[in-house]
């Protein structure tokens, strides 16, 4: 084998390295929402990055049978309003910034309130820390999202 070819090789596995490394912190993909109250699986929400900046939507609901399948968000107001939680943008205008990800929004469709958020990536990117709150971070609630495998 030539020299040229084992340094080509090196170069692309460096390369496929390095933007592994970077998926890894990344909290682009598919999370599994938990229930505060029950513990229980809620959503499955995609975070997804367009320019920078992160977006998650509710990809699919885990309903109690008893419950509406196919709810709308009634409390929701302006263009969200009485539209269906399947495929609502509920994390918004988030940019890196270190180890997180903040300036951006989380909606409640539960209450129908916009908070300021934050998040970042833990656990060997398994877990995301997801903070919501009310003017400074000191003032709000976390919950933590699992990766979906």
């Amino acid at each position: 084998m030539k020299t040229s070819h084992i340094v080509q090789i090196s170069l692309a596995s460096i390369t496929i390295l390095a933007a592994q490394l970077c998926y890894a912190q990344s909290p682009v993909g598919l999370w599994k929402t938990i229930d505060d109250k029950t513990g229980k699986v809620k959503s499955l929400v995609r975070i997804t990055e367009t320019n920078g900046e992160l977006q998650g939507k509710i990809e699919k609901l885990f309903r109690e049978p008893d419950q509406e399948q196919q709810p709308k968000c009634d409390k929701c107001e302006g263009a969200n309003k009485d539209q269906p939680l399947l495929g609502m943008t509920i994390l918004f205008g988030l940019k890196k910034n270190g180890d997180e990800y903040n300036g951006g929004s989380i909606l409640d469709p539960a209450n129908g309130k916009i908070y300021n958020s934050k998040l970042s990536v833990t656990d060997n990117n398994k877990k995301l820390d997801v903070r919501g709150y009310i003017g400074i971070s000191l003032f709000g609630r976390s919950q933590t999202w699992l990766r979906e495998e």
